[in-house]
């Protein structure tokens, strides 16, 4: 019988190649749950498979828990997989209460159901390495210090499940990655916008002059690090997703996709005031997930980034007049 897997935030990017993965192989029967109604086709990869057996479920975290809390009740998944929360630094600073509502409050109260419950084997719960701050090779074990209210509100949930799983057993466990991208990333993304920007022939904002430095690691890479943390992961532990060659500039990223689309660098940015606690490094350490997991990331930044620019190509009819920039949803 094929395992049961209820993913949550199942529109989210991360969420969807997660879904995409998991009925790629054949083992799983899958529920996804979001707040909006399923994505264009295009950003959602698993439409493209006919006959899944996927199931979807419109559900908000916040202001539908109990219609969320029934599918969970009837479904009653071996695993439970949670990519759900509001993400955009900057629109924390504007909503900070949002933010606290829903990846913290509106979590703490998820967890706790998911744990009273108990139909579930285990709680995968998928956080930031923004957690941590600004960092450089930081363990599972790194102190937090949040720069921003998005990064405050994803380390109160992950807070509460850390004390849940080691004060009562719970079989919960914490996966946080650096910054993925990848077919179907939302447009207002640094390697998505930079491609529609060179497209469009408008230059590309560089934030602070790109100086921030960041480690990019392929969704696929990091989805597939996800199961085998869901298959094989020790309750509480914490397992950490990042590239073999470290972080670089975000200007060094820029310089990677004018180059790869043949266009000329120096044209193509021009440089706007750095956004309000941008951590000035996200460089985590995930020894532990490649020795206990045996998890090696496998897709090289430069041929990502040419399957981000393939699909802009592919779908640039409806990608062209699409915004770049993040629309904050109540």
């Amino acid at each position: 019988m094929s395992k049961k897997i209820a993913v949550i935030g199942s529109n989210s990017f991360s969420g969807a190649h997660f879904i995409d993965l998991l009925l790629g192989s054949g083992r799983y029967s899958v529920i996804g749950i979001s707040r909006s109604l399923e994505k264009k086709s295009y950003y959602l990869p698993y439409k493209k498979r006919k006959n899944s057996g996927f199931v979807f479920y419109r559900a908000d975290l916040n202001k539908e828990q109990s219609k969320l809390r029934q599918i969970l009740k009837r479904f009653k998944p071996d695993y439970i997989v949670n990519f759900a929360g509001l993400i955009e630094v900057s629109s924390s600073w504007k909503y900070p209460e949002e933010y606290f509502r829903t990846n913290t409050l509106a979590q703490v109260s998820l967890i706790k159901f998911i744990a009273d419950s108990g139909f579930s084997k285990k709680y995968i719960h998928i956080s930031t390495p923004e957690v941590y701050g600004s960092c450089r090779n930081a363990t599972p074990f790194h102190p937090y210090n949040p720069s921003t209210p998005y990064a405050a509100s994803k380390a109160g949930a992950d807070m509460y499940l850390s004390t849940l799983i080691k004060n009562t057993g719970f079989n919960g466990i914490l996966t946080r990655s650096t910054n993925v991208y990848g077919p179907g990333q939302q447009l207002f993304r640094i390697i998505p916008k930079t491609i529609i920007s060179l497209k469009l022939n408008k230059t590309i904002p560089l934030e602070g002059g790109g100086k921030a430095i960041k480690s990019y690691i392929h969704i696929k890479d990091v989805c597939e690090g996800i199961i085998l943390a869901m298959e094989k992961g020790q309750a509480g532990g914490i397992y950490h997703f990042s590239p073999d060659e470290g972080g670089m500039k975000v200007i060094d990223i820029v310089k990677t996709v004018c180059k790869i689309m043949g266009r000329d660098f120096r044209k193509s940015v021009r440089t706007v005031p750095d956004r309000i606690g941008q951590d000035a490094a996200y460089i985590i350490d995930s020894a532990k997930t490649r020795h206990e997991l045996k998890w090696q990331p496998k897709i090289e930044l430069e041929e990502g980034i040419r399957q981000v620019v393939s699909w802009v190509e592919e779908n640039w009819a409806e990608i062209k007049n699409e915004p770049l920039t993040y629309s904050h949803k109540f």
